[in-house]
């Protein structure tokens, strides 16, 4: 593995080292706007976030839930385009350092061409991309694009998933396994899923690389108890609905991403 994909594996080899979780952050480009979003992200890591994940608002979210489709909409409306998301990508690690990942659906990277979104991507210094809708049978041009580039290749696993499927998505796939807890679209839940443990059991057993769970996680209660089975606690509609919240208000809103990172920092570190 090489260039900034080299540093997401050292970042989730320190968290590991440091005998926690990793906390990952998600955030779509664009909202509200374009330089809002960008303070909003380096919030998050000022908060605590170890690598962050920026959305690339999507016209149809069919994985993302309310939280994430009403903030899509905004960043749309708003005028976002990849433009926007690549500078994103790039001001956010230039300001914290930290590895950023573009979390995107698989048409408009085919739109825009995957050698070109790949090699425009790592010259913003992201470390990877996500592409939960991205079929393993049809990913073999992104994934070359993305290795002469130095980018990982991040797929979504889902409880789903039989056996050999996941073997064969860990087989290909770079940078981390992104475990989604359940079966639906994104958001805060209640509770983490019984789900949640056995698919990272099962994941392990196909693959050394680490393993990152997402979907449902919102407070430091939910953090710590996935942090107590993954290397990784991945956490977005909690985030943006703060920004929600405080739509008038842009000082609350970077403050409350803050507190939130600090709390969730505080479950990854004592597991359950």
């Amino acid at each position: 593995m090489s260039g900034k994909a080299q540093a997401l594996s050292e970042a989730l080899a320190a968290t590991r080292r440091e005998g926690r979780a990793a906390l990952i952050g998600y955030y779509p480009a664009g909202f509200p706007a374009l330089e809002s979003g960008i303070r909003a992200v380096t919030a998050m890591v000022e908060g605590g976030c170890d690598i962050v994940e920026i959305g690339l608002p999507h016209s149809d979210p069919v994985l993302d839930g309310p939280v994430i489709q009403t903030a899509d909409d905004i960043a749309l409306r708003g005028g976002i385009r990849i433009a926007g998301v690549l500078r994103t990508v790039r001001e956010v690690h230039a300001a914290t350092g930290v590895p950023v990942l573009c979390m995107t659906y698989w048409n408009p990277v085919d739109r825009y061409g995957p050698e070109r979104f790949a090699a425009e991507l790592a010259e913003a210094g992201g470390a990877g991309c996500i592409l939960p809708d991205l079929p393993l049978e049809e990913s073999e041009p992104w994934r070359k694009a993305a290795e002469r580039h130095g980018l990982a290749t991040v797929f979504v696993v889902a409880p789903s998933s039989r056996d050999a499927r996941i073997a064969g998505i860990t087989d290909v796939g770079s940078g981390f396994v992104y475990a989604a807890s359940l079966m639906g679209v994104t958001g805060t839940r209640e509770s983490v899923s019984r789900d949640a443990a056995d698919l990272v059991r099962r994941i392990r057993a196909t693959t050394e690389l680490p393993v990152c769970v997402g979907l449902g996680v919102s407070n430091a209660v939910q953090a710590s108890e996935v942090a107590a089975f993954a290397d990784g606690v991945i956490v977005g509609s909690a985030f943006v609905r703060r920004v929600l919240d405080h739509a008038d208000d842009e000082g609350a809103a970077l403050r409350e991403l803050r507190s939130l990172a600090q709390d969730l920092v505080q479950g990854v570190r004592c597991r359950t």
